[in-house]
């Protein structure tokens, strides 16, 4: 299939990212929110990478004012699916929201589109079973941040056309992205590892077997990772940690039952960077809060 325009449902974090790298893969782009407020933010946050880019000389100014005249945005989904060959869904993971975005999928879509998941963990035939195009549903987990993460899980279910694979390595290739195929299993390759070391680093805090900086630094001097395991928690964030390990313990098993000390955060709402503080405080974040 030739994609012209892609629809990005949910403006969050990955939404945005994943519209910065469709438009600069030349793709009309469609960015979708139910919040106007989130809309803007995402725009000014892309338009603010696009400049941060071009500062760098990482993007070329030209690029960059192209990729910005490609991205239109709305409140509406159905607007933002009815001309587009791939819908890419990047809302929170929630199995009822995901449902229900992948009804109106089937209801509204032009022929022949792709309908794509952004999901980190959940498995694709868990909210793609109400559609009867089974062929062109596929899951796209993009890696935050996007227009720096060069890798994307592609992921396909036993009903998945090889077509609608190749279209979308394809469109990662555009994206300037590199591409893992893998077979629909929960979690993935990356989650699944990632949320056992994860939550490895929180029983070791936890038993005092060292300090937070001590585990990152072990992990970025000793296993050349490029971010330790609580930098990269407070990055994703600490709930979004917790929901895919009580996902992946309840699919796979005790292996992945989430920590104690991590449970804890989230309730006394420690999650990261985007709430000023995590395993690791953030002031700045908490002074913009409190001044907006």
């Amino acid at each position: 299939m030739d994609v012209k325009t892609i629809a990005v449902i949910g403006a969050g974090t990955m939404g945005r990212g994943i519209a910065y790298a469709a438009a600069i893969g030349g793709y009309k782009t469609v960015l979708e929110d139910v919040s106007r407020q989130v809309l803007e933010a995402s725009v000014a946050w892309i338009r603010q990478s696009f400049d941060e880019g071009v500062a760098r000389g990482k993007v070329e100014a030209g690029v960059r004012d192209r990729a910005l005249s490609l991205i239109s945005t709305t409140s509406n989904v159905e607007d933002a699916i009815r001309d587009a060959e791939l819908i890419i869904e990047a809302v929170p993971e929630e199995l009822g929201m995901k449902l229900e975005l992948f009804t109106i999928f089937e209801k509204v879509a032009k022929t022949g589109a792709i309908f794509a998941s952004n999901t980190s963990s959940l498995s694709i035939t868990d909210f793609t079973g109400v559609t009867v195009s089974g062929d062109r549903c596929i899951g796209m987990h993009f890696f935050n941040p996007v227009p720096k993460m060069k890798l994307i899980e592609l992921v396909r279910t036993p009903l998945t056309a090889d077509e609608t694979v190749a279209t979308c390595r394809e469109v990662a290739g555009r994206m300037g992205k590199e591409v893992v195929i893998v077979n629909e299993a929960p979690g993935f390759i990356t989650t699944r590892i990632n949320a056992l070391i994860g939550n490895e680093a929180f029983n070791m805090l936890e038993a005092g077997i060292a300090t937070p900086e001590d585990i990152d630094k072990a992990l970025k001097l000793g296993l050349n990772h490029p971010m330790g395991p609580f930098e990269l928690v407070d990055l994703v964030g600490l709930d979004v940690r917790l929901k895919i390990l009580e996902y992946l313990h309840s699919t796979l098993g005790e292996k992945y039952k989430p920590n104690s000390l991590l449970r804890q955060y989230v309730a006394e709402g420690r999650l990261g960077r985007k709430s000023g503080r995590g395993v690791y405080d953030y002031p700045q974040q908490k002074a913009a809060e409190k001044k907006a």
